[in-house]
């Protein structure tokens, strides 16, 4: 996956905004205000996810290209290497997964105004 596609699909999902909080190099996806996914825009040689965290602890020994993440949350945030073998699809599902699990934390005021009815439920990537 490369920055244009990772950028493309964050901003796909509903409510999303890109955000540049941190400085001109790190690339910031939101929604309803609260941060989902993040990048260097630069490198692009990692992305930071939102996990749950048990599943966060499995994907780090699963797979070599994740790891705690990078100046975040370690129990929460994962860093995953975009110059790994990893599938696009995957990194899709995980960003996915990422979107609602912090969309699932919104007061229920921001989730009417964003509406994400064609969004599959959290847990489909268990």
């Amino acid at each position: 996956m490369n920055i244009e596609d990772f950028r493309e699909y964050c901003l796909s999902k509903a409510g999303v905004t890109e955000e540049l909080p941190f400085g001109d190099n790190t690339l910031v996806f939101k929604v309803g205000g609260k941060i989902f996914a993040l990048t260097d825009i630069n490198e692009f040689a990692s992305i930071n996810l939102k996990c749950d965290p048990l599943k966060a602890v499995e994907l780090r020994e699963q797979f070599d290209e994740v790891k705690p993440g990078y100046h975040m949350d370690k129990k929460h945030w994962n860093t995953i290497s975009t110059k790994g073998s990893l599938p696009d699809l995957v990194l899709k599902e995980w960003i996915d997964q990422s979107y609602l699990l912090v969309y699932a934390k919104l007061t229920r005021a921001l989730k009417l105004n964003i509406n994400i009815q064609d969004e599959p439920p959290i847990g489909f990537l268990s």
